[in-house]
């Protein structure tokens, strides 16, 4: 089988992600995807919240809320990167209308409005160089039943290959 192994994610909750704002608020936020910097003069042009419902290919019910923040990457005048009390503002703002669930995955679109919209998932923002930096990488398409089963044997093979027992078949 010629496929990816996506037991290691990236993904990030919303509520992970305005924690580590909030100790960083001054610094700029600077999101990082396709390897670029977005550009400086970037809005936040829309936020989402979905609780999704669905059958996989396994025929395995599965459920989750996500959110969306929408980016649109533009040059814009003489502005600078938004700090990142200005990004968790504008959070706050949509949860005044919009119910967002601190614990759902968070995921971003990303144009810069000629390209297709682009799916990432966020990595934990990192403090470097005077800025808040978060990196997007691109949200691949996945089997969950596929993902959980080698999840299930990377475990296994984490428990097996520890110290084994005289009687313990594994590992040997």
């Amino acid at each position: 089988m010629n496929a990816i192994d996506k037991t290691h994610t990236t993904d990030i909750s919303l509520g992970l992600m305005l924690d580590t704002l909030a100790n960083n608020a001054d610094l700029p936020l600077v999101f990082h995807y396709d390897g670029q910097a977005i550009r400086q003069g970037y809005h936040v042009t829309e936020v989402k919240a979905g609780n999704f419902s669905a059958l996989d290919c396994g025929a395995n019910p599965e459920a989750w809320s996500e959110i969306f923040v929408q980016l649109w990457d533009i040059e814009e005048g003489d502005r600078t990167h938004m700090p990142a009390a200005r990004f968790s503002k504008i959070i706050r703002k949509v949860s005044e209308h919009v119910h967002l669930d601190g614990a759902a995955k968070l995921t971003f679109e990303v144009s810069d409005g000629v390209q297709p919209m682009q799916l990432y998932c966020a990595s934990l923002p990192v403090r470097q160089d005077g800025a808040l930096h978060v990196e997007l990488s691109p949200r691949p398409a996945s089997c969950k039943p596929r993902d959980r089963w080698l999840a299930e044997e990377s475990r296994k093979a984490a428990a097996c290959c520890g110290p084994s027992s005289a009687n313990s078949a594994c590992c040997s």
